[in-house]
């Protein structure tokens, strides 16, 4: 009987994990257990229990429900930016960050690939047509920043394209904060085996499969290119 919930990509996460991850990575992965820390740069020794995580959790959503009644009396705009490595975490941190916010003052942006018209504007225009109007938030998920680092590395944009994006992005930014558009920049980062171990998970999660894309998958080899990216 076939399986209903085939692996996705034929695998081909599996089989870089089994044949082409470098040495060390698939080392770490070897034996680990699931609360493990896998990168020995990580700033703590162990994962934070449940009890003082919900603690501090609780603590941190009363601070944005202050933060959104703030944006809502004064009419303010906000606008955070999301970016990092493929499974840093951007949307569990959006999720837990949006989880009592009122949806009708916090949006989500998670811009897919440019259409046709989209390619042929100012880069920046899509981006523009989703920024946040008086008393709201925007979060996007992903950003304008794609021209500085995925897309140069997949090969979707010129060097000549990424260096215009280099020259303009300081001057669009000012712009921005000018107007009185309060921006916030967060980039997470993840090591390249707890990357890979959430990739698995991913793969073998038939509810997680919607995560994983083919730019994932060319991604895997492409650790050291994002890195000097």
């Amino acid at each position: 009987m076939p399986d209903p919930f085939p692996k996705p990509f034929d695998g081909a996460i599996s089989r870089y994990a089994s044949e082409s991850a470098p040495q060390s990575v698939r080392d770490a992965l070897d034996g680990a257990d699931k609360d493990d820390i896998l990168h020995p740069g990580y700033p703590y020794a162990t994962m934070l229990k449940s009890k003082p995580y919900g603690a501090a959790m609780d603590a941190l959503q009363i601070d944005l429900m202050r933060m959104q009644a703030w944006v809502v009396e004064t009419g303010a705009r906000v606008a955070v930016v999301f970016e990092g490595r493929d499974a840093a975490g951007k949307g569990s941190t959006i999720k837990r960050l949006t989880a009592n916010l009122n949806p009708r003052v916090a949006q989500v942006v998670a811009l897919g690939k440019p259409s046709d018209v989209e390619r042929g504007e100012w880069y920046f225009q899509r981006y523009i047509r989703a920024l946040p109007t008086a008393g709201r938030i925007t979060i996007f998920d992903r950003s304008w920043y794609n021209r500085g680092v995925v897309e140069p590395v997949m090969g979707f944009c010129t060097e000549t394209e990424r260096q215009h994006f280099y020259d303009q992005v300081p001057a669009f930014e000012a712009m921005l904060t000018g107007d009185g558009i309060h921006l916030i920049k967060i980039w997470l980062t993840v090591g390249q085996a707890e990357q890979l171990r959430r990739f698995l998970a991913r793969e073998a999660d038939p509810l997680k499969h919607w995560k994983l894309s083919p730019v994932d998958v060319r991604g895997l080899t492409l650790w050291d290119a994002y890195t000097d990216a």
